[in-house]
């Protein structure tokens, strides 16, 4: 693997003892259709994770859903025996039907079976790090983690994950997990427009714990925003790397995983990353949100 290269300029960030670009890559979009079964272009995604690795990218994340268990597959033909440097972040708590749903599996049983699959077609014998994912397809859901978080935190006593972590969690389920268990990172919906966890960021940042924004365009509807594409256009940029960049600047604990199918659109996320943001076009860039 190259040494990361200067548009990575987000730098890095500690997981736990884990060291990883702040800027990573997710794999979300490798799978098929819904993301579901094989892609279109087999030769295609493994392609981008070898150019995601090629660019410096150290944080990757994907989970046993997707495809189901396609995208980690991919992993493994494209990238596998990893280098040393290169970490990699999965979720468990959720499974695919055949309408392409993603019915929670959250009972001890279904972690466990989870985190085998992962480990196989991985071709690992630990995990880096696995989130939990808790909510649903609309969003966080109060309620009690505590029965699947200590199953985890067991198979993390066991040897078979190194750092844990929970996705689509409300500010309470992250403060119960970490009763728990330590956590190395928070998985939620943000961005530009979606600002409901600032006051968690803020919180999590104080202790060293890293927020991992999903959707940081917008989700499968990009954002819009004229704001967004006036500055943009006078940065001579996209809206989508303006949006990747304000993420950077938002809080140092912030890492990125940005997905694409695409070697192209890849390099153009990864440019985003250096792009300079005044103070003035940062405040420009927050109204969005409020």
């Amino acid at each position: 693997m190259s040494t990361p290269s200067a548009s990575l300029s987000g730098g890095t960030w500690i997981l736990g003892d884990l060291t990883v670009t702040r800027f990573g890559y997710g794999a979300m979009q490798l799978a098929g259709p819904g993301v579901m079964g094989p892609p279109a272009d087999h030769d295609g995604a493994l392609a981008v994770l070898r150019e995601a690795a090629d660019l410096g990218i150290t944080h990757i994340d994907t989970a046993g859903a997707y495809g189901p268990r396609v995208t980690n597959q991919l992993i493994r033909e494209a990238l596998h025996p990893y280098p040393a440097s290169l970490h990699i972040v999965t979720k468990v708590g959720a499974v695919r039907d055949r309408q392409g749903g993603w019915p929670p599996a959250r009972q001890p049983e279904n972690l466990r079976r989870a985190v085998h699959e992962n480990l196989e077609d991985l071709g690992l014998d630990a995990l880096d790090v696995v989130n939990l994912r808790l909510g649903d397809a609309q969003g966080p859901r109060p309620g009690s983690l505590a029965e699947p978080f200590e199953a985890l935190a067991e198979l993390r006593q066991q040897g078979l994950i190194r750092h844990l972590g929970v996705s689509n969690a409300t500010a309470e389920q992250v403060s119960e997990a970490q009763a728990i268990a330590p956590i190395v990172c928070v998985q939620n919906m943000y961005n530009l427009a979606y600002r409901q966890d600032d006051e968690l960021i803020d919180d999590l940042a104080a202790k060293n714990i890293a927020y991992v924004p999903f959707f940081p365009l917008g989700g499968f509807t990009p954002l819009q925003s004229s704001a967004l594409s006036a500055v943009a256009t006078r940065l001579n940029s996209t809206p989508m790397s303006v949006a990747l960049a304000w993420l950077l600047r938002r809080s140092p604990n912030i890492l990125l995983i940005p997905g694409t199918s695409s070697v192209t659109h890849l390099r153009e996320n990864v440019a985003g990353v250096g792009l300079p943001l005044s103070d003035e076009e940062l405040a420009e860039l927050d109204e969005i949100g409020h």
